[in-house]
């Protein structure tokens, strides 16, 4: 998955996810790059 819709989506995830600063930069970062290695 590439472009903004990547983006997108780990900001979402981070936002839904992410307790706190670190946490949310924590999963926005793992989020974006698990969406960078799965092959659709």
């Amino acid at each position: 998955m590439q472009g903004p819709l990547r983006g997108i989506l780990a900001g979402v995830a981070a936002w839904k996810w992410g307790g706190g600063c670190i946490s949310t930069i924590i999963v926005f970062i793992l989020v974006y790059w698990l969406l960078g290695h799965v092959h659709c």
